[in-house]
C-alpha cells in the first residue's frame, strides 16, 4: 500500500515589489495555514517518509512550517515548480518510500489530484484546490512506478480555513 499526501503551498505574499515569483515567501495567513496543516497531519498520523517539494520559496516555507520533527527525508525538485500533472506523476514515479508528501503549485496540482483519485472527495473546494489544500490518497500498489491516473482512493481532503476555524 502506498500513500500520497498532495499539498498545494500555503498562501504567498505578493507585497514585495520586484520580487520574482519563485522567491515569494508566505504571508501571515499562509504561515498560520501551514502550521495548522502540520498539526492536522500529526494528529491524523499522516506522517510522510519522503517529501518531494518544489524549489520555490513558498513551498519550502510551507514544508518548514509543517514543523515535522525530526526533519523529513526531503528532495527539492525544480521540475515541480509550476509543473503540469503529467510531469508531477513522472516525478512521483521516482519516489522510494511508502508515504510521500508532494508540495507543489496550481494549476498542475489541482489537475493531478483530480486525475489521481478514482472517485473525488465530496468537498466543494476539491475541484479548485485553494492554497494549502491537501489530499491524502492511497494506492493498492507497492511501487510508485505502477501508480496511474484514477487509481487512488480518497482518504482525506482538507483546506486550512476549516482547520483554523476549529481552534
Amino acid at each position: 500500500m502506498l500513500r500520497l499526501i498532495l499539498m498545494r503551498h500555503a498562501k504567498s505574499d505578493w507585497s514585495h515589489a520586484g520580487l520574482g515569483d519563485h522567491a515569494r515567501p508566505l504571508n501571515k495567513r499562509g504561515r498560520a495555514s501551514a502550521k495548522a496543516l502540520g498539526y492536522w497531519m500529526r494528529s491524523k498520523e499522516y506522517w510522510p517518509d519522503e517529501v518531494l517539494c518544489s524549489t520555490a520559496e513558498r513551498t519550502g516555507e510551507t514544508l518548514l512550517r509543517l514543523d515535522f520533527n525530526p526533519p523529513l527525508n526531503t528532495r527539492f525538485v525544480s521540475g515541480l515548480y509550476h509543473a503540469e500533472a503529467e510531469e508531477m506523476l513522472g516525478i512521483l514515479h521516482g519516489a522510494q518510500s511508502a508515504c510521500v508528501l508532494m508540495i507543489g503549485h496550481n494549476p498542475g496540482i489541482c489537475e493531478m489530484a483530480n486525475r489521481l483519485v478514482e472517485a473525488p472527495p465530496s468537498h466543494e473546494r476539491f475541484f479548485d484546490y485553494p492554497t494549502a489544500a491537501t489530499l491524502v490518497c492511497d494506492f493498492d500498489k507497492t511501487d510508485w512506478r505502477d501508480v496511474t491516473w484514477f487509481s487512488g482512493e480518497d482518504v482525506d481532503f482538507v483546506i486550512p480555513r476549516e482547520l483554523i476555524a476549529e481552534k
